[in-house]
């Protein structure tokens, strides 16, 4: 038979060894899922991560093999461990982002954890299995956002982790129980029906629920692929007059994927991730730096921080509406808020955990600085997470100006974060459910992942 783009992709999912992994695939990998693991116990100590909890533990009756996080001796069924698990890894947009955008981890690894105990214990797959699993469904959902360049930009219409994680959450799933080339297309075609989630529930409590079915309705897709079910097996090819995955964007363009070996270099090797050092929206993270860094000019100016001296904040930041909220009234509008994020960097010099808490939002005094913000937005800063800057300016009542400018902050793929820095953000994060010498155990597990005899384990 002809091959198609669709059965190009299976075949890949089929094909892919670990030896196909370079070292820097690897290791860049591993960082992701430490800094996801990290950011999902944290994530378990959040309210919707206990509603999410609450509604798997009162409305259904599971298989509980699969553990969750931060929920020591609690386990569920696979799909909703999974499930829970992703919400908890979004819950705070503390998760890795790549580029073009969307949190590929968080959609990937609570399945592959969730499925990886699920199996009888002769069939357990090893870590170097999981590890290649995970990094299939990282490859499939970069191939399929560079299809569009309306990927290339800051989403507009639905949340990418909800369209391209679920296809590449089926397609690790689908890599970790050994499907045939044939299941793997109909998992990528279930997959198609079960994604989507439109950008309208960002800064909501619904957003974190985008990753947390993603990686579930994947894991569930490659299931039923497994057991028999079929779906159209050109789903990701373009057929004029009947939508499959080009239902999800407006210009697109597919292409084959090329079978893993020396032909195939992963966009890992090419494209390295962004791992946020606080948690919130990742566009957040060009304005804090860039307030941080006029705060140190008006300290060293005025002697303190005095909004008092301060007539105007001034910040020119890209065109997206659903990041731009002038005066946020929740912990989930405050992580996609730019004037937020940049006046808490202002009063706090720092913006961490605690700043997103009730208390810290309602400050009078944080009121007061937004409301002396006025937002630009000029021409040369596009909303793309490989071009956008943040600029910050102090507009004084003497008539003095200062500014601070990001166009690429610690924690960017092109200024990666140290693995002392990440380390550290992980030890921080898991140290609120954990005690310490399970935290260095999860270090070592995953710093050897290739060693491990059974990735159940993690």
């Amino acid at each position: 038979p002809e091959e198609t783009v669709t059965s190009s992709f299976a075949s890949f999912i089929r094909a892919a060894q670990p030896e196909h992994l370079s070292q820097t695939v690897r290791q860049r990998s591993k960082r992701m899922i430490l800094d996801s693991i990290g950011v999902g116990l944290v994530g378990s100590t959040t309210r919707v991560f206990d509603i999410a909890l609450r509604y798997c533990r009162e409305l259904y009756s599971p298989v509980a093999v699969s553990s969750v996080y931060g929920k020591p001796g609690l386990k569920l069924s696979p799909t909703l461990a999974a499930f829970t698990n992703g919400v908890a890894t979004h819950s705070m947009d503390f998760d890795d982002t790549w580029h073009p955008a969307t949190h590929p981890s968080g959609a990937v690894l609570p399945a592959l954890l969730a499925a990886s105990q699920m199996l009888p214990p002769n069939t357990k797959p090893n870590g170097l299995d999981f590890l290649l699993a995970f990094n299939v469904g990282l490859e499939v959902q970069g191939r399929l956002m560079h299809f569009s360049t309306e990927a290339h930009d800051i989403p507009k219409r639905f949340h990418p982790p909800s369209v391209v994680g679920t296809l590449g959450s089926a397609a690790a799933t689908a890599k970790l129980l050994s499907l045939s080339s044939a299941q793997c297309c109909h998992a990528l075609g279930i997959a198609a029906s079960l994604a989507g989630a439109p950008m309208a529930n960002a800064a909501t409590q619904a957003k974190p629920l985008h990753v947390g079915n993603a990686t579930r309705l994947g894991l569930e897709a490659a299931l039923l692929a497994a057991r028999g079910m079929e779906a159209n097996p050109l789903i990701l090819d373009d057929i004029p007059g009947c939508s499959g995955f080009s239902a999800f964007y407006s210009v697109y363009h597919p292409r084959p994927l090329p079978a893993p070996g020396q032909q195939h270099e992963f966009l890992l090797e090419k494209q390295d991730i962004a791992f946020k050092r606080f948690p919130a929206h990742l566009g957040m993270h060009w304005v804090v730096d860039a307030a941080l860094s006029v705060r140190n000019l008006f300290v060293n100016y005025a002697g303190s921080f005095s909004p008092s001296l301060i007539r105007t904040i001034m910040l020119k930041i890209p065109v997206s509406k659903y990041i731009n909220r002038p005066f946020p009234s929740s912990e989930h509008q405050a992580r996609h808020s730019f004037q937020f994020n940049a006046c808490a960097a202002l009063l706090d010099g720092e913006v961490g955990l605690g700043s997103f808490s009730e208390s810290s939002i309602h400050r009078p005094e944080l009121r007061e600085l937004l409301d002396k913000v006025v937002v630009e937005h000029p021409e040369d800063n596009v909303a793309n997470f490989d071009k956008m800057y943040g600029e910050v300016a102090l507009l004084l009542h003497s008539g003095d100006v200062l500014t601070g400018k990001c166009d690429t902050f610690y924690g960017h793929w092109r200024k990666p974060l140290s693995k002392e820095s990440l380390l550290k953000k992980f030890r921080y994060n898991a140290s609120h459910v954990l005690p310490e010498e399970k935290i260095e155990t999860i270090i070592t597990l995953v710093d050897n992942l290739e060693n491990l005899s059974d990735s159940s384990q993690l």
